[in-house]
């Protein structure tokens, strides 16, 4: 339960946890395999093989791996300079976490706390105003302010059993190029795409090199192709298809569309492809309408949806002035953070401006719970209702839902 302080503060019951003297630092490029290695244990996977790490070293991204050691190194953290799609469609300054893991004698000692406190920390002196990840356990970042804050639907489609709808619009046309090709073709198209969603990456050169070392390892061939529109190439996707038990399995790898040519362009093709028994889509947004493309919506496979990127506002203020807003009254808002404190405080938010002030606040909560209103995929009314947010009088949630609100379901589309 969150409740408002004299000073505008959130309070919250935090527990006692463990301190120690571990050293934490930036791990020089020579330690990066060690610091990979150790990752992959605490997943119960093996240390990459020489070629195997050869080939993934264009997916680390110097500077920002962080190490923390008792005489040796038990755990590590990293993450990757991208740009976060904020509402509004402007970009912003963001931190894409990854490789997060302590060796397994050394958990529950304060090791993870002080890896995540430090690389925040960082992340605020280089300016950084948000960052993201994938979440492996859905108890873990809510301490260190994130929240859940994007969500995703994962389609598997009988090929046999379902149908497209004639009446689809006309859709251009899907090329195949080679891997080669894609390796410049997808990048360029993926500039030029528009910012769509709040919670997109724009990606940088190591999430290319992460794509590629990602569909490097399938068991079978991968796929490369891209979509021509009235207006040029405005989509691009990487499938493999595999043997299963009693099915083949077209696995949709990565795939954007920047039009609804393009969506259902892609879709059409997907379809199309002979010997293939199940096409599987895991990660799309929530609202994307690809049920709709069939005559039986109910055969177009949708299995169910869950949290795909959590979000830390790293500067408050910084985020609340990137993110569009409707034209609403000026709206107190009161945000605690506990790691980086220099968020802490009150805002006065209006369609123009976030400013700092010592009025009373209409709404307060925690930094992770503003995280998870930030890109709309939350209303602050339901998380109200469910305690994560105060709020001076109940008539302001609806002022702050409509704040809050986006047309389209965030979504990030980017592995990590």
């Amino acid at each position: 339960m969150v409740r408002e302080t004299r000073s505008g503060r959130v309070r919250l019951a935090v527990g006692t946890e463990h301190m120690s003297d571990h050293t934490v630092r930036v791990l020089d490029e020579d330690e990066h395999r060690a610091a990979g290695d150790l990752f992959a244990t605490t997943l119960h996977k093996s240390p990459s093989e020489t070629e195997r790490w050869n080939q993934a070293t264009g997916v680390i991204q110097p500077g920002r791996v962080l190490g923390a050691f008792d005489d040796e190194l038990i755990g590590t953290v990293r993450s990757i300079d991208t740009t976060l799609v904020v509402p509004g469609g402007t970009f912003v300054a963001n931190a894409a976490v990854t490789g997060v893991g302590v060796r397994s004698d050394r958990t529950r000692q304060g090791v993870l706390r002080e890896l995540m406190h430090t690389q925040l920390a960082q992340c605020a002196a280089r300016g950084v105003v948000t960052a993201n990840l994938h979440a492996s356990e859905g108890a873990i970042y809510g301490r260190f302010g994130y929240g859940p804050a994007t969500y995703a639907r994962r389609y598997r489609v009988d090929r046999h059993r379902t149908r497209l709808r004639d009446d689809l619009p006309g859709s251009g046309r899907v090329d195949r190029i080679s891997m080669a090709a894609a390796e410049s073709w997808f990048p360029a198209i993926d500039a030029a795409l528009p910012a769509q969603r709040s919670g997109m990456l724009r990606r940088s050169s190591y999430n290319w090199a992460g794509l590629w070392h990602w569909l490097s390892r399938s068991e079978s061939r991968v796929v490369t192709i891209v979509h021509h529109g009235a207006s040029g190439v405005d989509g691009f996707a990487a499938y493999d298809v595999q043997q299963r038990e009693n099915c083949t399995e077209l696995t949709v790898h990565d795939m954007h569309v920047g039009t609804p040519e393009a969506f259902v362009g892609m879709w059409r093709y997907l379809h199309r492809v002979d010997l293939v028994d199940e096409i599987v889509l895991p990660n799309r947004p929530v609202d994307e309408p690809a049920s709709l493309l069939f005559t039986d919506p109910r055969g177009g496979g949708d299995t169910g949806s869950g949290d795909e990127s959590w979000l830390r506002l790293v500067d408050v203020p910084a985020a609340l002035r990137a993110a569009a807003r409707g034209n609403q009254q000026p709206l107190v808002l009161g945000v605690n953070d506990d790691v980086l404190p220099a968020n802490t405080g009150k805002y006065c938010v209006t369609p123009e401006t976030v400013d700092r002030t010592e009025s009373s606040p209409d709404l307060w909560m925690d930094v992770s719970t503003l995280g998870m209103i930030y890109l709309g995929a939350w209303r602050p009314s339901v998380l109200a209702a469910l305690g994560r947010i105060g709020h001076a009088d109940r008539s302001i949630l609806g002022q702050a839902d409509r704040m809050f609100a986006c047309d389209r379901q965030p979504w990030c589309g980017t592995h990590f």
